[in-house]
């Protein structure tokens, strides 16, 4: 009987080292979990950042908005001032983009038009002379666009 016992506890070990699927625990695994003790303490440092940020922009607020309206005389035109310039960068940078991507548009229909076997090199080059009229086009209006805003929203500001 005892040579029985430990033979009958046998499969029983086996059946613990490996249970059935429906056993098998479903929770989070162990690189989760240590995904999530990880993030913790950089989440919530990043939050108390945050949370001071804030305190510290109230503060500032705090003390500058009477200093605002006391030289408002010099901070509002040069508000306009800056913005102005930031306008200028930025319809600048938008010509520039707007050049490039013409040319590139341009070149990529050139390189079309001459792997083509039924197109000419004489019908290529029209191609390109009207896509550069079409953009030089497209350019003066859009400069004119521009500047009738701008005579617009110049005129609201001397009102």
């Amino acid at each position: 009987m005892a040579d029985r016992d430990p033979d009958r506890n046998q499969p029983q070990e086996i059946q613990l080292l490996h249970p059935p699927p429906h056993y098998r625990q479903t929770g989070p695994s162990t690189t989760q979990i240590v995904a999530v003790l990880t993030l913790l303490p950089v989440g919530g440092s990043l939050l108390a950042l945050a949370a001071l940020t804030l305190t510290g922009t109230l503060i500032g607020l705090s003390i500058a908005i009477p200093l605002f309206i006391i030289f408002s005389p010099v901070i509002v035109p040069a508000t306009i001032a800056i913005s102005m310039a930031v306008a200028g960068f930025l319809s600048s940078g938008a010509f520039g983009l707007t050049g490039l991507s013409s040319l590139n548009y341009g070149l990529k229909r050139m390189i079309r038009a001459n792997a083509g076997a039924g197109v000419g090199k004489g019908q290529a080059k029209r191609g390109m002379w009207d896509m550069v009229g079409y953009v030089g086009q497209k350019t003066k209006d859009v400069g004119q666009n521009m500047e009738n805003k701008a005579h617009e929203g110049g005129g609201a500001v001397r009102t």
